[in-house]
């Protein structure tokens, strides 16, 4: 296997565990399991970031062009119940 295989099976699996704590954490009503829940979600979220950032360095990766002021604020619109129907 690729180094560049495992760094992205890698960051699959840690996108894969952060859905899963985010939906435990919306359904749990034990205020001290939430808090843990979050606190190693937020810890596989920093995971991932340094996976994406070595993906992007090494060239395993390449993030889409920046989305333009206009763009931004259509979507901005459209969350916000601007209009996007």
């Amino acid at each position: 296997m690729q180094e560049k295989d495992m760094v992205n099976d890698a960051i699959t699996t840690t996108k894969a565990s952060i859905d899963c704590y985010n939906k435990a954490i919306t359904e749990c009503a034990n205020q001290q399991l939430r808090s843990t829940l979050q606190q190693l979600r937020n810890e596989a979220e920093q995971f991932q970031y340094q996976l994406f950032q070595i993906a992007e360095q090494k060239g395993y990766y390449v993030p889409a062009p920046p989305a333009n002021a206009n763009d931004i604020q259509q979507v901005k619109s459209g969350l916000t119940g601007g209009g996007m129907q």
